[in-house]
């Protein structure tokens, strides 16, 4: 009886726990940080320009599966540089086989600066892959993103 009652006790205990550090972490996410503001570069509204780029199929995807696996390192080892460059703030593969292959947010607030960044892709200079750009006006809390992911990053999607 002694050990049930010390359980549920306990189970108590980290349960208030628990629900007490959530309170104080939403506490201190809905609090205004005019630190925080001006480091992601937001606005009054928390937000900020990016530009989105959709990758599309390009003309040149006949490639044996050796070089489209030489490709695909190389497309991710550039994503992973512009990252680290703060200019590509997220990145991603879309899961079904249509047109539009994948997406990129550029931390860059001009389609003439993504179009330079874009360049530098494998995929876009080989041909297999183009860019559709668009402006777009989205939460500056993305910028979080970079330092987040490798907290949560089990294996590198370089490796």
């Amino acid at each position: 009886m002694r050990h049930i009652l010390f359980a549920l006790i306990t189970l108590f205990a980290f349960s208030c726990n628990s629900v007490t550090e959530r309170k104080n972490r939403q506490t201190t996410l809905t609090s205004y940080d005019s630190l925080l503001a001006k480091q992601y570069g937001a606005d009054d509204y928390g937000m900020k320009q990016y530009v989105v780029a959709f990758l599309k199929r390009g003309p040149n995807r006949n490639m044996d599966s050796v070089e489209t696996e030489r490709l695909q390192k190389a497309h991710l080892k550039n994503i992973v540089r512009l990252g680290k460059e703060g200019k590509l703030i997220c990145a991603g593969p879309f899961l079904d086989d249509g047109d539009i292959r994948g997406i990129y947010i550029f931390n860059v607030k001009t389609i003439e600066e993504a179009q330079k960044l874009t360049q530098t892709d494998p995929a876009i200079q080989k041909g297999s892959l183009i860019m559709e750009l668009h402006p777009w006006y989205g939460s500056a809390a993305l910028m979080a993103i970079q330092e987040i992911h490798p907290t949560i990053e089990k294996k590198n999607v370089t490796e």
